[in-house]
């Protein structure tokens, strides 16, 4: 048994530590991830709030069959959707300070801009799979149980969230090849 199963098995038995321990390796990730879709930071710490009171309250229906991310993440979706505004919260609001070099800044800087390209060009189900998919490393069936979908809907809509972020960085590529 894993040690994440283990600690699920302790929370379920009523352990708040146990359920602290688990829950901490997820929450840095899950706060950046509804950071994508709230209105401001204060609102993505509400929802992340909110997503873990619920993991907890219901941990007892949570199924080991399947991943305790899936799971955590689809609640997240849910409460995240009860919460939608005009402004979202660029994701370099969220900053791991114990890595602080250049070259790290450098590559977190150009990964965020990706990602606010993708928020502003991709709708907000494909920008969910893709940022499960390529932030988070969630496999198509993972992505297609926290959304709900088929994984046939997953994959085609991973394609075409990849054709258009593609798309939009060979036209911005172009356009500072034309300036420069």
């Amino acid at each position: 048994m894993s040690d994440e199963l283990k600690l699920i098995a302790a929370a379920k038995a009523g352990s708040a530590d146990a359920f602290a321990d688990l829950v901490r390796a997820y929450r840095v990730r899950l706060l950046r991830f509804l950071l994508t879709r709230s209105p401001s930071y204060a609102d993505a710490e509400d929802v992340l709030q909110d997503t873990l009171v619920a993991a907890f309250r219901y941990l007892h229906s949570y199924d080991p069959r399947w991943r305790f991310s899936t799971w955590l993440y689809r609640i997240a979706i849910r409460n995240a959707a009860k919460l939608r505004g005009p402004e979202l919260v660029e994701i370099g609001d969220l900053r791991d300070q114990e890595n602080d070099p250049l070259q790290q800044c450098i590559a977190d800087s150009e990964t965020e801009n990706l990602w606010v390209s993708a928020r502003q060009l991709l709708n907000d189900e494909v920008y969910s799979a893709m940022w499960l998919r390529y932030a988070e490393d969630m496999s198509v069936n993972d992505i297609s149980r926290a959304l709900d979908r088929s994984a046939s809907w997953t994959k085609v809509n991973l394609m075409r969230g990849r054709r258009v972020l593609g798309t939009h960085l060979n036209s911005a590529a172009q356009q500072s090849e034309a300036y420069g």
